[in-house]
């Protein structure tokens, strides 16, 4: 079988919400319909938020049963949780098999914040990431990821402004879907949220950071960087013993130069293991000359290790050295930690599932 027939085939798979606009058009021509249907049918799922075709309520019912055999895939029933904390709220939904995923939903002063899911699980094996236990189950469809952004603007009645991609999973080991998802996403004739509003985060996938550098996007790229050694970094990251910091620092820079983004350094303190002021300094001096930023982040306990978050003393002394060197530098509010709800604390607790949906 040739590339285009496999290619053809994968494409005629594509449920309905996972197709852009010219793929859906192309769709309902297929079908034998008019092609003005394409563009309602498009409001309705990406503008309108509807999950279910009978919503469509200008559509006449023979095509809405084609839409049905299609499928619309995405995120539906829900757990909610909110923080006693602060106003974050997470919610657990449930897939169309029987799978669950996480989702965050932060209110800033700028705008409401979602941080979503890219897959079901992960198979990077970060040592202080609730989410990667368990392994990586599958990836999501463009669909389910734009749906966990959807159902929170419709549940909470308020327009979400920025997207992080920043749940559970590696959102560069599902490239192509996440691609189609940032495209979708800020696509003029969906919610249109802009792209310079949109942050991807990769703990260091080389050839997806190149990748992503060629397309041609405003989004910022965070990369979890959590040591300034390859040392340090392959004790708490399995992913470090593929990709050296060399590499992976060239391909920031090459990210920098290709878009003009500024990349972002995610930097978990975990107490004892890479909150020293000589680690500090080394940090200094691996950024040194980047148009970059810090996220300084004292890890968020989970149950299954025994990682401790670094004191505030720690935190700050850290802070200061990387300051002194003129590096931009920020220490992030952990929000819903309650919750479990902050970074590295999303565990898909099936539990949770069976009590409530």
């Amino acid at each position: 079988m040739n590339t285009n027939s496999m290619t053809d085939r994968k494409e005629q798979k594509r449920d309905i919400r996972s197709m852009n606009l010219a793929e859906l058009t192309e769709w309902v021509r297929m079908e034998g319909e008019a092609a003005f249907r394409a563009k309602q049918i498009y409001q309705w799922l990406h503008v309108r938020l509807v999950e279910k075709p009978e919503q469509m309520t200008n559509l006449p019912g023979h095509l809405i049963e084609k839409i049905k055999e299609r499928g619309i895939y995405g995120a539906s029933e829900y757990t909610r949780l909110v923080s006693e904390e602060d106003e974050t709220s997470k919610f657990l939904f449930l897939l169309h098999d029987g799978n669950v995923v996480e989702s965050v939903l932060m209110k800033y002063s700028y705008g409401n914040s979602v941080c979503i899911s890219s897959q079901v699980g992960c198979r990077m094996g970060c040592r202080f990431c609730a989410s990667a236990i368990g392994g990586l189950i599958r990836n999501l469809e463009p669909s389910e990821m734009l749906s966990q952004v959807y159902q929170i603007q419709r549940i909470s009645g308020e327009r979400v402004s920025h997207v992080v991609v920043m749940g559970t999973g590696e959102p560069l080991d599902n490239y192509d879907n996440l691609l189609r998802f940032i495209r979708m996403l800020t696509d003029e004739n969906g919610l249109h949220i802009s792209q310079r509003n949109i942050t991807v985060s990769s703990c260091g996938i080389v050839p997806g950071i190149r990748r992503l550098a060629e397309e041609g996007l405003s989004i910022t790229f965070a990369l979890s960087l959590h040591s300034p050694t390859d040392e340090g970094r392959q004790k708490l990251m399995p992913v470090a013993k593929k990709y050296s910091l060399q590499e992976i620092m060239d391909a920031c820079r090459y990210y920098f130069l290709k878009t003009g983004r500024r990349v972002t350094f995610e930097y978990a303190l975990v107490k004892g293991e890479n909150d020293s002021p000589e680690q500090a300094k080394q940090l200094a001096e691996l950024v040194r000359g980047m148009n970059c930023h810090i996220n300084l982040i004292p890890v968020n306990p989970i149950k299954e290790r025994d990682f401790c978050r670094s004191g505030k003393n720690s935190v700050e002394k850290f802070k200061y050295i990387l300051e002194k060197n003129q590096i931009n530098v920020t220490i992030r509010k952990s929000m819903g930690r309650d919750i479990e709800a902050a970074c590295g604390q999303l565990r898909r607790k099936y539990e949770e599932t069976k009590e409530s949906l």
